[in-house]
């Protein structure tokens, strides 16, 4: 009988499975779940997205693309971002199209990070930053962010942090799970100690049209940080288009170039269909995309009033589609609570803690769903809240 402890990475053994996930899986064991747990667009892709993955299967676009993608989709995520943020890249070797924005951080950390290589990442963060970059052979470096300084990383933040091993900075922005968004202002004050110091800039912009007050910046647009900046993003989130799989990398010649033999070893290429559909979300897509986006301002502002209601501080998110409520006056952490609140209230959040060290006494509430089922899931924290055999006045609003 072979013993599989010992044949396993010591490496992949020392990380947890993601958090995220595991109430995922927990909730499709039960019925009457309200889920408020997975970032996925309660929307269907646009029909005429879908219809275009359709007339490509009639048409028998069903093979290989090159590993760098298709270049008519190449060439408009080019033309998309210059429209956008007048960022100029050229489609043949400085974009990248990439099976979701998640592979995209797994191709930059590894053909980045060298062993003992840090990598600076503000928290709370994505449960994928941290554990991609330990097993791309780097050192992650938390850096604390708070409601207090409304989630965002400073500047100075940052040079505190750096030693002579700093290589690498993710952002995030607007932010996964606080949807928390940066000023222009404050990006270029980071982006000074970015110069400063060296640094290579991954940024996850995959929520960057998620922003409901103020502009978004991107990163990359800022003077002297192109080719210093990985972007990625994707069609997931402001496109309903999460099961479809497809985000794009773009930045300097080199780096794509190491990404890309990374891509062409390990996933060849980015599915076909899915890569038709893309471009027609690009092409038709925008008007889609703002219904899509106003309908989730209008959830946010509901989400934000019933938590006040039932007595749930909650930091104001200005993008993406996610609360961070405090959960602190309840006596319970973060792990109890959500637990809890599934079991008892058959409502699905996640845990704050999953996401850094000081996500702990939170939890991330995707208001993502129906209007009808937040106004019930809100309904059911307000009676669990004031069920709990400790809850006092303050907690229960």
């Amino acid at each position: 009988m072979i013993n599989w402890t010992d044949k396993l990475s010591p490496q992949v053994k020392s990380i947890p499975p993601s958090g995220i996930r595991r109430f995922f899986d927990l909730v499709s064991e039960m019925k009457g779940v309200i889920s408020l747990g997975v970032g996925e667009p309660d929307f269907v892709t646009p029909w005429h997205v879908r219809e275009a993955c359709i007339y490509s299967l009639e048409k028998g676009y069903t093979m290989y693309t090159s590993n760098w993608g298709l270049l008519e989709l190449r060439e408009e995520i080019a033309r998309h971002l210059y429209n956008n943020y007048k960022v100029a890249y050229e489609p043949r070797n400085e974009v990248l199209v990439t099976v979701g924005v998640s592979e995209g951080m797994d191709l930059a950390l590894r053909a980045l990070l060298a062993p003992g290589d840090e990598v600076l990442v503000p928290e709370p963060c994505y449960v994928s930053y941290a554990p991609c970059t330990s097993m791309a052979g780097g050192t992650p470096v938390p850096i604390l962010t708070s409601a207090e300084n409304d989630f965002r990383v400073t500047a100075a933040e940052i040079k505190e942090k750096i030693t002579p091993k700093t290589k690498v900075i993710i952002l995030s922005y607007p932010n996964n799970p606080t949807g928390a968004t940066i000023s222009r202002e404050e990006l270029m004050e980071i982006a000074k100690v970015v110069k400063k110091h060296d640094l290579v800039v991954i940024s996850d912009e995959i929520y960057d049209k998620l922003t409901y007050e103020g502009e978004h910046t991107c990163f990359a647009s800022l003077p002297a940080m192109k080719n210093r900046t990985i972007l990625l993003n994707g069609f997931s989130k402001a496109y309903a288009m999460t099961g479809w799989r497809l985000g794009y990398a773009c930045g300097h010649p080199e780096v794509i170039a190491h990404m890309t033999k990374i891509h062409q070893y390990t996933m060849l290429c980015a599915p076909v269909t899915a890569q038709m559909a893309a471009l027609e979300a690009l092409q038709n897509g925008t008007d889609e995309m703002l219904k899509m986006v106003a309908e989730y301002d209008r959830r946010r502002k509901l989400v934000l009033k019933g938590f006040s209601e039932i007595g749930l501080s909650c930091f104001e998110p200005k993008g993406a589609f996610y609360a961070f409520p405090s959960i602190k006056n309840t006596g319970l952490s973060s792990e109890e609570f959500a637990e809890r609140l599934l079991m008892e209230a058959k409502v699905a959040t996640v845990p704050g803690s999953v996401f850094g060290v000081n996500g702990q006494g939170h939890i991330r509430c995707s208001y993502a769903a129906s209007v009808e089922n937040l106004t019930e899931a809100i309904d059911r924290m307000d009676k669990f809240l004031k069920k709990l055999s400790f809850c006092g006045e303050e907690a229960c609003g």
